[in-house]
C-alpha cells in the first residue's frame, strides 16, 4: 500500500475515533485475495496477498488495526528480504501488545526488512503508534490530528500526500464528522500527476517518479488494485468498525480495470452486535 491519509481523535466521547483513505499499489500480475475475514485466523479481517501470505491493511474483531506502506529506496532493496505483510498479520493475530510495545519488537528486527512505515492501534485502548524502519526516529504514540505516509516517513509532504491529508481533513470538518465510505474511497481516485518541479527524488527514472505521483496510480503494469475506506464510531453501546473496499479483483485473481468491485463490512468491537457483509 502506497498512500494512507487518516484522522486520528482519540478523546472523542462520541462520533469517529479514527477515519481512514488509503490507496493499495502493486503490481498486477501479484495475486491477491479480496477484503475478507481469513478462514485461517478468523479473528483476522483483511486483503492478503497470496505470493507473501501477509496483508497490506486490516483490523481484528476485538479492535486491533495496522497497515504498511513501502519505503521507496530502489537502492536499498534486498530480493531476500522477508516479507513485509507478515508484520501486519503477526499484529492483529498474535498476542494482544499494546501498540508501542509492537513496535518496539518489531524494531529490534526492522534491520531484516526491506524498508517500510508500519501503523499499528488499538482501538479499544485508544493508541495508534507509528515505526518507521529506515527513519531516524523509534516507534511512537500519536497525537490527535490528520496524518499521512506514503513512501517516506509520515507525513512527508509529497504532493499528494498533502493534497489528500488536506481533503481528508476538509471532509471530517464537516458535518458531524462522520465522512461516508463512499466519500472517502472517492477522494482516493484522484488520478491528478503533480509538476515535476514539486516531485520528489527517490532514486526512480522521471517518467516513473511523475506516474507514482497520482494518489490513483495507472501503469501498464503497476497501478492501484484497491482503495480502503474505514470509519470507528464511538456510540452509546461502545466502539463500531465501518469498512469498506473497492478493488480490481472480484476474488478469481483476473485483474478487471477500472477496479469496481465492492465490499462493504460492520461489526462492533469486543463482542457488541456483530454483523457482517461484504
Amino acid at each position: 500500500m502506497c498512500l494512507i491519509v487518516f484522522d486520528w481523535r482519540p478523546d472523542a466521547a462520541h462520533g469517529p475515533l479514527f477515519t481512514l483513505a488509503a490507496n493499495r499499489d502493486e503490481y498486477f500480475r501479484r495475486e491477491t485475495a479480496p477484503l475478507g475475514w481469513w478462514t485461517d485466523l478468523p479473528q483476522v479481517l483483511a486483503g492478503r496477498d497470496l505470493a507473501g501470505g501477509g496483508t497490506w491493511l486490516g483490523v481484528s474483531r476485538d479492535g486491533r488495526f495496522a497497515a504498511l506502506t513501502n519505503y521507496r529506496a530502489p537502492l536499498d532493496t534486498r530480493p531476500d528480504a522477508p516479507t513485509r505483510g507478515m508484520l501486519v498479520a503477526e499484529y492483529l493475530a498474535g498476542e494482544r501488545l499494546a501498540p508501542l510495545d509492537y513496535l518496539a519488537r518489531v524494531a529490534e528486527r526492522g534491520a531484516i526488512y526491506n524498508g517500510f512505515n508500519r501503523l499499528a492501534g488499538d482501538f479499544a485502548r485508544r493508541e495508534l503508534a507509528w515505526y518507521c524502519n529506515r527513519g531516524e526516529a523509534p516507534p511512537v504514540l500519536l497525537p490527535p490530528g490528520t496524518h499521512g505516509i506514503s513512501n517516506a516517513v509520515l507525513d512527508t509532504p509529497w504532493p499528494k500526500l498533502a493534497r489528500k491529508r488536506a481533503e481528508l481533513a476538509a471532509l471530517t470538518s464537516a458535518g458531524n464528522g462522520q465522512a461516508p465510505l463512499a466519500a472517502l474511497i472517492e477522494l482516493m481516485l484522484d488520478r491528478q500527476i503533480a509538476p515535476d518541479d514539486t516531485l520528489p527524488f527517490t532514486g526512480i527514472p522521471l517518467e516513473r517518479e511523475r506516474a507514482l505521483s497520482a494518489a490513483f496510480i495507472e501503469t501498464p503494469d503497476y497501478g492501484t488494485r484497491g482503495t480502503t475506506a474505514l470509519r470507528v464510531d464511538m456510540g452509546s453501546t461502545g466502539l463500531r468498525v465501518h469498512l469498506a473496499e473497492r478493488s480490481d479483483d472480484d476474488g478469481s485473481h483476473r485483474v478487471r480495470r477500472p477496479g469496481d468491485v465492492e465490499r462493504i463490512f460492520d461489526f462492533w468491537i469486543d463482542g457488541g452486535a456483530s454483523n457482517t457483509g461484504g
